[in-house]
């Protein structure tokens, strides 16, 4: 019997290698050794592991941009939301249990999520990219000025002193402990967020970012779609958010307003969008050389003005971060389906 017609994989055509895996398995070979080869330099342990509770705004963001096309300018208000949550329950009810206000901070951001994702993707009519960027924008920015007015959250000074996260009598501060609890929970999100990635769902995300018009042609309700992984996004920014009031002891208006929220789109663009990986990089760049530049007298007052050049560098002359030097376009959208092993 013949075999159809393009089922039947050239004698000789080479097969694109996929450089992800062997990226990602470095990525987390680096992340366990480096507080051993970090040492005693506690400053540098906290700093990496405020890179990695980042890493779970630079990843929310990336569920929203680079896998579904959903341009969120408020990501950060997700993220300081619950962390005010947990502060504001470890203040007021004096509790702290691991088991009950992660839970809970990944509660407060998958609902708030999901009400501006009603709001802004679920109307009659498919709702533009600005719409949706300006919507989330205007959430953030109004959170802001809503809580650097109001007392009962510390207005403008924030909440500090924040009760440390526990398991039972042992309590998490900052060092190796928090550093391997962050990276523990961060690889649970990634492998979590590369699973949805390669179902097929994933597959219906991939369909929508390249064209959401035929996709809705076919019958799919693609703003359904879109909602339910902003809901998610907003449950992964969440536990970031929660993570980072436990590590700095404090959380404040500017931990959920514009400027953050700019710096996880930062994150994306700088280390590669769709590629969940690519982002965790970003903020790994981004984080580290603003510590570098700030360090140094000479550059002191005018590192923020080098790093945006060097920021604006990268996305101008590589707009596909810097994953895209080594990952294919069609590994970063996704293939899906099995192939045929050549005869």
């Amino acid at each position: 019997m013949a075999e159809p017609t393009g089922t039947r994989v050239r004698s000789g055509s080479r097969v694109p290698r996929r450089v992800l895996p062997y990226v990602e398995g470095a990525a987390l070979v680096l992340a366990v050794i480096v507080p051993v080869v970090l040492g005693d330099r506690t400053d540098l342990v906290t700093l990496a592991t405020n890179v990695l509770i980042l890493s779970f705004l630079a990843i929310s963001f990336d569920l929203c941009w680079g896998l579904s096309g959903i341009m969120s300018f408020g990501q950060a208000l997700f993220f300081g939301v619950a962390g005010y949550v947990i502060a504001l329950v470890g203040r007021d009810l004096e509790f702290s249990e691991i088991w009950g206000t992660l839970p809970l901070a990944m509660l407060a951001g998958l609902v708030l999520a999901g009400l501006f994702a009603a709001f802004l993707l679920l109307g009659r009519k498919p709702p533009t990219t600005i719409f949706v960027a300006l919507g989330t924008l205007t959430g953030s920015y109004a959170a802001e000025r809503l809580v650097s007015g109001w007392q009962y959250v510390g207005a403008g000074n924030g909440l500090s002193s924040i009760k440390l996260l526990k398991i039972g009598d042992y309590e998490f501060v900052e060092g190796t402990a928090f550093y391997f609890l962050a990276l523990s929970l961060l690889v649970l999100i990634y492998a979590g967020a590369r699973f949805l990635k390669r179902s097929q769902l994933g597959l219906v995300l991939a369909g929508m970012r390249q064209n959401e018009e035929r996709l809705a042609f076919f019958g799919y309700r693609v703003q359904l779609f879109k909602a339910v992984v902003f809901s998610l996004a907003g449950l992964v920014a969440g536990l970031g958010g929660a993570l980072y009031s436990y590590h700095q002891g404090f959380i404040g208006p500017g931990n959920m307003g514009p400027g953050l929220s700019t710096t996880a789109v930062l994150y994306c663009l700088l280390g590669g969008s769709g590629t969940l990986i690519g982002p965790v990089f970003g903020a790994v760049t981004v984080e580290v050389l603003s510590y570098v530049l700030s360090d140094l007298d000479a550059l002191k007052p005018i590192w923020p003005v080098i790093l945006g050049l060097i920021l604006l560098a990268v996305v101008m002359f590589q707009p596909k971060g810097i994953l895209g030097l080594v990952v294919s376009d069609r590994e970063r959208i996704g293939s899906y389906g099995r192939r045929r092993k050549e005869r």
